[in-house]
């Protein structure tokens, strides 16, 4: 008989922990290609082979950078996504990844079913892969060049003949924009300097935003001002440096304070989609909502658009990589259109904001990132600021307005005061009061948490209270149009209203003292509230549409704002067929200078004429007061016949309980 080695056990000590420390097993390969892709590359091919005695669990791992630790992951792919996955080998494939500043590597786990724990659990309670196990690690792959600018987007600034674009890149260094009119003469081309800003760890006020499982580097935000633009003007543009590579070519039309027409596609709530399981949820459908836009987009032409994302911007929750898809995402529009944002509770939400009122209900829905992110990400005009209290970049971008062609627009910040006497409500009262109806005889009033809302968003009883108590009125007193609101994934078209109280139950009719309330939280996310319960309806349907609301659905999709001098259109489009399901035309009023006499005397239709308008001031009089007399009296009967019309023209959507 043999002496017992004495080494042995020191041996499988080794042994042991080379196995929890996830070396991987002999015989299983993973591999990722192209080890580098090229701008044309559109997605990652992940192959392994050699993996015994396969189990649904299975999984790769998606993890960037490369160091981080096995439990670190970004998100994960099952191997049963792929049709030969129990013979032990397989392919996987993924789009085209965002640039991380760093590259990306893959792992493949063994996830044992007696380790299926719901003490790791992911947004909606399902068992996480607790990163053990590790069988096979594939090689690095780059995508893209981290110093080449990426994510661009364009947004108005403060002076109407200035465009401002914002860019991402992996470093610092001095970047440049260079823009002009003519699109293969860039030697005519004038250029401008960018400031660059950055955010830190510990600059997010909580985790998951601080933790090594969220974090990751967000890179360098550049920002440039494009000035002097001729209104009404198509511009070409490009950003970077000789040294770190330019972005493409791309063009914008740029502002004109003149012009007789507006266009914009407004919606809330849209989020981003990833292509892999992660920690949170995220929004398949938003990637339809850019897609159909786009495709308005292209339809415009030359005709200068912009785009208003009202709140729960990406849906990061403090994963900081989310925000990387969601600009990679929304590139293809934003960086030819402009893009404004207002801030939502996803993105500012935490409980040691500094504005705490007894009756609000802000929970944890930033995530921790306290509004930085956004702040730094976007630039919006004007100069709203409130500090962090953390030592990190103030919050921004919480209140401001602009004039986009006949349209007034005004944003404001549901999760910051707004109560009467605050900063931002002194700010909305200034900016109402002058507002100049000839220039823009519509107003579009938009914020994220909804002042009417026929959902069952009993939590938000308090604040909607607040809000009818301390905003309504100003919406009334300067003859807001349209209110826009998101945070209620739904559409929902209210009467034209104020204190609950319908003035004109139709969808077309001059403007008849309050704003038409639209819930447009339909963007992308894909949790839906129920509808209020009716006390006075206890039999079924106990939700049925109230008499205040004209029109309520839950399909995905957006909204696009067409206005004339003489009329606004809003057009809901649903994502599942790119057709308009509702629509409200609001009449200003106004005479056009190219409409007949005759015309401008319906209030209901006003179509292009030759002008009859003499310049003679007694003329004007007389013809003045014959308009409105008939108006009067056309307007009432109008009205009438409308209502008996209105069942037949716009039917509201049935609610899933019905």
């Amino acid at each position: 008989m043999h002496p017992e080695n004495p080494h042995l056990p020191f041996l499988l000590f080794l042994a042991v922990a080379a196995l929890a420390a996830g070396e991987a097993a002999a015989g299983t390969t993973l591999t990722a290609s192209p080890a580098k892709l090229s701008p044309s590359d559109r997605e990652i091919k992940i192959r392994w082979s050699g993996l015994p005695a396969p189990d649904g669990l299975d999984y790769v791992a998606i993890y960037s950078p490369p160091s981080s630790r096995d439990r670190d992951f970004l998100g994960y792919l099952f191997l049963n996504g792929s049709a030969s996955w129990r013979d032990g080998h397989g392919e996987l494939s993924l789009p085209r990844l965002p640039t991380l500043r760093a590259p990306y590597q893959f792992r493949l786990f063994r996830w044992p079913a007696n380790e299926y724990s719901y003490h790791h659990i992911d947004h909606d309670r399902n068992p996480l892969p607790h990163g053990k196990h590790r069988v096979a690690v594939s090689g690095e792959v780059y995508v893209g060049d981290p110093a080449r600018p990426e994510q661009v987007h364009l947004a108005f600034a403060d002076a109407v003949d200035e465009m401002r674009v914002m860019f991402l890149c992996g470093d610092g260094g001095k970047r440049v924009v260079r823009y002009g009119r003519q699109k293969h003469d860039e030697k005519g081309w004038k250029e401008v300097a960018t400031e660059v800003k950055t955010y830190e760890q510990k600059h997010m006020c909580d985790g998951p935003a601080n933790s090594s499982v969220a974090w990751r580097d967000p890179g360098f935000v550049f920002d440039g001002l494009m000035k002097g633009l001729e209104p009404g003007r198509k511009y070409f543009y490009k950003v970077g440096s000789d040294t770190g590579g330019w972005s493409e070519t791309y063009s914008f039309i740029s502002r004109d304070s003149e012009a007789n027409e507006t266009n914009a596609f407004l919606f809330g709530d849209m989020g981003t989609y990833v292509p892999y399981n992660t920690y949170i949820r995220t929004q398949a459908e938003s990637l339809s909502t850019v897609k159909w836009i786009l495709r308005d987009i292209e339809a415009l032409g030359d005709k200068p658009a912009f785009i208003s994302h009202i709140g729960d911007i990406s849906y990061a929750r403090g994963y900081s990589w989310v925000w990387d898809h969601f600009f990679s995402q929304i590139e293809p529009i934003a960086a030819n259109t402009p893009y404004h944002v207002c801030i939502g509770n996803h993105e500012y939400d935490w409980p040691s904001q500094p504005w705490k009122p007894s009756w609000a209900t802000y929970g944890k829905d930033g995530g921790g990132e306290c509004g930085i992110p956004y702040s730094v990400k976007f630039r919006m005009p004007g100069n709203s600021i409130l500090p962090t209290g953390n030592g990190g970049p103030d919050t921004r971008n919480l209140y401001y307005s602009f004039d986009s062609g006949v349209v007034h627009f005004v944003y404001m910040s549901t999760e910051t005061n707004f109560l009467k006497g605050s900063d931002q409500y002194n700010f909305l009262k200034a900016d109402l009061d002058k507002v100049n109806r000839t220039r823009t005889p519509f107003v579009v009033f938009q914020g994220h948490r909804p002042m009417y809302t026929s959902s069952d968003e009993t939590r938000d009883a308090a604040l909607k209270q607040q809000m009818l108590q301390n905003l309504e009125p100003l919406l009334v007193t300067y003859n807001v149009t349209l209110a826009l609101w998101g945070h209620v994934h739904r559409y929902e078209r209210f009467c034209p209203m104020k204190n609950f109280q319908c003035v004109n139950t139709s969808s077309s009719f001059q403007y008849p003292g309050a704003p038409v309330h639209l819930v447009i939280g339909m963007g992308g996310q894909d949790w839906q509230p129920i509808w209020q319960p009716r006390p006075d309806h206890p039999d079924v349907p106990i939700f049925p549409q109230p008499e205040r609301s004209m029109y309520r659905g839950g399909v995905f999709g957006y909204t696009r704002l067409a206005a004339t001098r003489q009329k606004l259109t809003l057009t809901y489009v649903g994502n599942h067929d790119g057709q308009v399901h509702d629509m409200v035309e609001i009449f200003s009023g106004q005479v056009s200078s190219n409409s007949s006499v005759a015309e401008a005397v319906d209030g209901t239709k006003l179509s292009t004429g030759v002008s009859t308008v003499r310049k003679i001031p007694l003329l004007y009089l007389e013809i003045g007061g014959s308009v409105m007399f008939a108006l009067l009296l056309g307007f009432g009967f109008g009205f009438l016949v409308r209502r008996k019309k209105e069942a037949a023209q716009w039917t509201p959507v049935k609610n899933e309980e019905s």
